[in-house]
């Protein structure tokens, strides 16, 4: 036990950052930590974010965070899609023993996620009224929320840097420095929300739009804890003036594992944005109950993403190491011990979805949804334990385009088609939404493990 605490310790810390070598088992141990308790932190805020905006005792309210999380996907996939490319090419470069191109590439990755944030900002500010309404959101809803969905996206700048920086320290082994931005950025958020959604102490009692500034604080915070460490010196990536120059050929890199990464999340935020379309049609207690049980998901499967990186990290330097077998090896062992936490958690939270989702809510019938919602999509996350890694393992090679035709075929061959047929013409209703997240996210499981099995993502040259 003693081992595993000093082990656990010399994580947390950051004490090791060569993972081609040794111990398999400890080179995931010593990076999935850090990354498990980033990921922790992260869901931790998601879940105290929902209690306090539940707090607000509206409908709207929560269904505002659903539909201006639809278009967060959108920012996710984009932030995510380089954040892929960032950890593949680092990590490639860092198994290479390359410092000085992989601090290269990290800037231009920065570069890459500044530029779309601006257009993003943009879109975000000026046309935030006609977003809500496409999405059939209400003139109340939009009075009550506008304001916060205008704040989070025109900031998105704020999520694509701490995405993406966080990806070069992982791509780096440096998961520790992403932990501790986690941390902080997290931590002043949840000191700020209650603060600034009900005005405690002397805040001002901010509603929802308080819910947004906290964010925006408390990660804005984050960012310039990364880039002091960027800078500093005292990181393996360290970014001085000689490298504060476009190289167009790594740009150019970046951008096409980039594309693959984004069309992979942006797949799967159309489909969820689709979902809550179709829930839309059953009235705002479903769309906030639908929206609380994602919530309460991304509690349970942000730390198992966690795993799923540091898989991805470890993939990236044993390729540039020229090691595919060990990289093949620290992928089956991540999903193995990633589908032992998610069984864990299901049996846990399938019998307690509704006291969990009271916790959000006092409304019967959101509390009714979200915990169905829970229930059935948990059922399928098992199976889908291993497409959480193994679709990392492909983008840590590089092969971003892979798991891009799976979730293709998943969630949108299968999934949309499917809830829409049995939410509008079965007895199901909304339930059928529900079943399909559960179906599509198991077949996308077994594809990934079949395809992952043939070994061509070991071929990819960056």
């Amino acid at each position: 036990m003693k081992k595993y605490i000093t082990l656990f310790w010399e994580a947390v810390r950051g004490e090791e950052n060569n993972y081609t070598e040794g111990s398999v088992k400890r080179a995931l141990f010593m990076l999935a930590v850090p990354v498990i308790l980033e990921m922790g932190m992260e869901s931790l805020f998601a879940i105290v974010d929902a209690f306090f905006i539940g707090q607000i005792g509206s409908a709207n309210a929560l269904a505002t965070i659903g539909i201006t999380d639809s278009f967060l996907f959108v920012v996710f996939s984009l932030a995510m899609g380089i954040s892929m490319a960032a950890t593949a090419v680092v990590s490639r470069r860092i198994g290479e023993k390359d410092k000085a191109s992989a601090s290269i590439a990290a800037f231009q990755a920065i570069s890459i996620a500044i530029f779309f944030s601006i257009i993003i900002a943009i879109i975000g500010f000026f046309y935030t009224d006609d977003l809500l309404r496409l999405m059939g959101a209400s003139e109340e809803l939009i009075v009550e929320g506008g304001s916060y969905t205008r704040i989070i996206l025109s900031l998105n700048i704020i999520i694509m840097l701490l995405f993406a920086i966080n990806a070069i320290y992982r791509g780096a082994g440096d998961a520790s420095i992403a932990m501790r931005t986690l941390i902080l950025a997290n931590g002043i958020n949840i000191i700020l929300d209650p603060c600034l959604i009900m005005g405690y102490f002397f805040f001002p009692e901010l509603g929802l739009k308080g819910a947004a500034i906290a964010t925006c604080i408390g990660r804005g915070t984050g960012v310039l804890y990364q880039i002091y460490y960027l800078t500093n010196g005292k990181s393996v990536i360290n970014i001085t003036r000689d490298h504060l120059k476009l190289k167009w050929d790594v740009i150019k890199k970046l951008l096409n594992i980039s594309a693959g990464g984004a069309g992979q999340h942006l797949i799967a935020s159309a489909s969820f944005i689709f979902l809550v379309w179709i829930l839309n049609a059953f009235g705002s207690e479903t769309v906030a109950g639908y929206t609380v049980a994602w919530k309460v998901l991304f509690f349970t499967i942000l730390p198992s993403w966690g795993i799923a990186m540091a898989g991805a990290a470890l993939v990236g330097q044993n390729l540039g190491a020229k090691n595919p077998e060990r990289a093949e090896q620290s992928a089956w062992m991540a999903a193995r011990y990633n589908m032992y936490i998610l069984l864990i958690l299901s049996i846990i939270f399938i019998p307690l979805a509704k006291p969990v989702l009271g916790v959000f809510s006092n409304d019967p019938e959101v509390i009714k949804q979200g915990a169905l919602a829970l229930q059935i999509i948990f059922s399928g996350y098992v199976f889908y334990a291993y497409e959480m890694v193994l679709g990392q393992a492909f983008n840590g090679a590089g092969d971003t385009y892979t798991p891009t035709l799976l979730n293709f075929i998943a969630f949108w061959i299968i999934q949309i088609p499917l809830a829409y047929c049995l939410a509008n013409f079965t007895y199901l209703g909304a339930t059928g939404v529900y079943i399909s997240v559960a179906v599509s996210s198991s077949i996308l499981a077994i594809m990934a493990i079949i395809i992952f099995r043939k070994g061509k993502w070991k071929e990819i040259e960056l």
